[in-house]
């Protein structure tokens, strides 16, 4: 394996710094924005019917994010290059930690979010073409392919340059950004014109703190991606200043429009109108203007998915780039596309299995046994900035994090508590995320053994 301490430059040999400060920024927001705020808000009315308290959950979830931003921000500073947390993780405590975590990331979270998110796009195309509801090939749904072929189009786009593959992120992300603005707009110059909707009667709940710690998880799960630009590191220009600088403005951007959007929703429909809807956003456009609203809101959420991915695919490929060439993954990953100058195989892996997953339909179940030890590696990633504080006190750090040592450490507690949440709550999918962990280890071993062989030839 590679010496942890190379420099920059060498470990992103061949790739170009295309990416400016608000590029980056749309990465962050981009990477984030799929299909969730059209989705969660519903479900949370159920479990804390109160508007106040439901902003506040946005609120929230937005405050731990930018914590974790600028804690990661000190991170991204200091090692300006690919691969992001894989990055911190192997330069505060090594190599194998940090295999697992990108084991993790690319076997199920990054690649079955794409998964999820590509059958999200295709779901919502059949508002516009019935058919693939219906259609079938092979034995496969017309819904699955669409998500798998939208998928190798992406990766194809990217595969021809970081430019072309961030020029759809910048251009989508603006997009959705402009369409979720309209609901608020909405709001203030629209009559409602829908008659009201039958409201559903809550269940019973246990306890004020214990519903709203309930309803977070479906929060932090919207606001889930959002160090993804940490992963193109090797990509942006002037990482030092414009990485702290992307994270902290795109989640400050991000959770506006969260917020904003979510007040738009208590406009259009009271509380009892909420409980229990799943396509949130086309109920309050549809009160708001009618009909036209639930097929304006189809259409930002095909944009919105489509942008998601080409964002998710740009940065999960740079951080298996990142781990072929530390030799802790296919050799073939590290390679560099001669005219396009970017990591053409590790596109090509990652969509690839990601493809099949949206096939398979398997990558809901694969997500959610991984969700515990996803969480563990946020606390580890914490916790790095610390080690990394006492380990290399005298290393160059163009920014400190802000608010230090309080704002990582309530990044860290947080997320210790969703750790603990999600072991007391579902206990075998927790320890099947660790198993899932463990089978990494051969796959570290055998790589590992073939770079010292490199090494030492």
């Amino acid at each position: 394996m590679r010496d942890v301490s190379m420099p920059p430059a060498a470990a992103d040999e061949g790739l170009q710094r295309v990416i400016g400060l608000r590029s980056a920024v749309l990465f962050v927001v981009g990477s984030v924005i799929g299909s969730g705020i059209f989705l969660t808000t519903g479900a949370m009315a159920v479990v804390i019917p109160s508007a106040s308290l439901l902003i506040a959950a946005w609120v929230s979830g937005g405050l731990l994010a930018l914590a974790g931003g600028l804690t990661y921000a000190e991170m991204g500073a200091m090692f300006p290059r690919s691969g992001g947390v894989y990055v911190f993780l192997k330069e505060a405590y090594g190599p194998l930690l940090a295999f697992l975590y990108g084991w993790a990331a690319l076997f199920v979270v990054i690649s079955g979010g794409i998964a999820a998110v590509a059958v999200g796009f295709a779901t919502y195309l059949a508002y516009f073409i019935p058919e693939l509801t219906t259609a079938s090939t092979l034995g496969l749904s017309g819904t699955k392919l669409v998500a798998a072929g939208v998928i190798i189009i992406l990766g194809a786009i990217n595969v021809t340059g970081v430019r072309s593959g961030n020029f759809v992120n910048v251009v989508t992300t603006a997009a959705k950004i402009g369409a979720l603005a309209a609901l608020p707009v909405m709001a203030i110059v629209a009559s409602r014109v829908h008659p009201q909707f039958v409201p559903i009667v809550p269940p019973t709940l246990a306890s004020p703190a214990v519903s709203f710690g309930v309803a977070m998880i479906a929060v932090l799960w919207t606001y889930e991606a959002w160090y993804f630009v940490t992963y193109a590191a090797g990509e942006v220009k002037n990482p030092q200043r414009n990485m702290p600088l992307a994270l902290l403005f795109g989640i400050l951007l991000l959770t506006t429009i969260y917020v904003v959007v979510n007040i738009a929703y208590l406009y259009a429909l009271s509380i009892g109108e909420m409980q229990g809807v799943t396509r949130i956003a086309e109920r309050a456009a549809t009160a708001l203007v009618g009909p036209g609203g639930a097929t304006f809101i189809a259409l930002t959420v095909v944009v919105s998915t489509f942008g998601n991915n080409a964002a998710a695919i740009l940065a999960g490929s740079r951080l298996l780039f990142a781990m072929a060439s530390d030799g802790v993954f296919i050799p073939a990953a590290s390679r560099v596309h001669p005219r396009f100058r970017t990591p053409h195989l590790a596109i090509v892996a990652l969509t690839t299995w990601a493809a099949l997953l949206a096939l398979s339909g398997t990558y809901e179940q694969l997500f959610t046994y991984v969700m515990f030890a996803s969480i563990l590696f946020n606390v580890a990633a914490g916790l790095a900035l610390f080690r990394l504080r006492r380990t290399m006190h005298d290393r160059p750090r163009p920014y400190r994090t802000w608010g230090y040592p309080v704002v990582p450490l309530l990044f860290i507690t947080a997320s210790i508590a969703f750790v603990v949440n999600t072991l007391l709550a579902r206990p075998l999918e927790s320890l099947a995320g660790l198993g899932l962990l463990a089978l990494g280890m051969p796959a570290y071993w055998y790589w590992g053994r073939g770079a010292k062989d490199a090494r030492d030839a």
